[in-house]
């Protein structure tokens, strides 16, 4: 969430980068910058980036894995475990 705090003209960022770099890098939060008024652009430090895209990658695995196990239980994927073994027996030889 962006605080109100963080939300700066971009005249003011181009002015005194140097500083809102070190506060980004410090703070980790991101800033909106505007233009005329309005946002136009968000700013945040590399590490904080990084961290945002690893959990957006965490978010979509986790979708996965729930429309897989709902698949699953819905029984349009997967198979019974004595079919399996039958199936893996046939293949493979029984192994006992």
């Amino acid at each position: 969430m962006i605080r109100l705090t963080n939300i700066k003209p971009l005249t003011d960022f181009l002015r005194n980068s140097k500083d809102h770099i070190g506060t980004l890098q410090s703070s980790g939060e991101a800033e909106v910058l505007t233009v005329n008024g309005e946002a136009s652009i968000v700013i945040q430090d590399a590490k904080s980036y990084q961290a945002l895209l690893e959990l957006a990658e965490q978010a979509r695995q986790d979708e996965r894995l729930r429309q897989a196990m709902k698949a699953v239980e819905n029984g349009e994927l997967g198979e019974p475990l004595g079919e399996a073994f039958s199936r893996l027996r046939q293949k493979h030889g029984n192994a006992s």
